[in-house]
């Protein structure tokens, strides 16, 4: 199963998506019998892709406050000492 296909939400998987929903418009029945299954296949694959791009972000983003954190302490603390 797949989140909603919705565009926005999945820039990178654009194109696989378009080609994906075609597909089940123009094979209404051989849909279900492996006709676009190569599509679902890619389009797997790019959401994965896109989510450990996301995590990756995710995580840098974190280091980097937890290093703005660390020096605001640090500042503080010596602020507070004198």
């Amino acid at each position: 199963m797949h989140p909603p296909l919705t565009l926005h939400k999945h820039p990178m998987c654009a194109e696989i998506i378009e080609q994906f929903q075609k597909c089940h418009i123009e094979h209404p029945i051989a849909k279900f019998f492996g006709e676009c299954t190569d599509l679902k296949i890619k389009l797997d694959r790019c959401f994965r892709e896109e989510k450990a791009l996301k995590r990756k972000a995710n995580f840098e983003e974190s280091k980097k406050l937890k290093e703005q954190l660390r020096a605001l302490r640090k500042e503080n603390a010596t602020s507070s000492g004198q």
